[in-house]
């Protein structure tokens, strides 16, 4: 029987179900068995993540040849210049390779939650934050954008895959959901 869930990954939770060094994985929240992560979120990222047992969704979301957009709220430091956000729309160099053009916007400070270890603050540097929506998955890929345009990314939550939102799921908790029509 095919199986879905939706997760709220805290700061510091590794995308996989077991760790040698003793960090916090999936397991120490997911109960349900048989199911994986659909992608992957960083040590250092919070939010939405699917699981799944269904092998061809899984494909499907995690293959860059799909495009499946993939939203985020970036807490970024300093205050983003229109051509800072251009470049972020249009495409930006990294490592050797240019990003597809993602959305981006600029937005006032979201409600969430409180993170278990705080953001550094600099009383000298002001922050911000954007809410990005990209179609691909490298690694680090939005924490690398926002640094290349000069915008270091503070604290990044993933809000939404494709459909799905994180809306009303606190973090460190999940839920068994029907098929997502992703």
């Amino acid at each position: 029987m095919l199986k879905y869930a939706v997760f709220n990954k805290p700061f510091e939770v590794l995308c996989q179900f077991t760790d040698e060094m003793g960090r916090k994985t999936l397991k120490d929240y997911i109960k349900v068995p048989g199911i994986y992560s659909v992608g992957r979120l960083d040590y250092d990222s919070e939010g939405l993540l699917l699981l799944t047992n269904d092998v061809a969704m899984n494909h499907r979301i995690s293959n860059p040849k799909n495009k499946v957009e993939k939203t985020y709220l970036a807490q970024v430091e300093g205050i983003p210049t229109p051509e800072q956000l251009a470049k972020l729309k249009s495409g930006v160099l990294i490592e050797g390779y240019k990003t597809l053009p993602s959305k981006v916007r600029a937005i006032q400070e979201p409600k969430l939650w409180e993170r278990s270890r705080p953001i550094r603050f600099r009383k000298s540097i002001p922050t911000s934050w954007l809410e990005l929506t990209i179609r691909e998955g490298k690694n680090r890929q939005v924490r690398k954008m926002t640094a290349a345009v000069g915008l270091p990314c503070l604290r990044l939550v993933r809000v939404a895959i494709g459909p799905l939102k994180l809306e009303g799921l606190p973090p460190g908790k999940y839920k068994e959901i029907i098929k997502p029509a992703i």
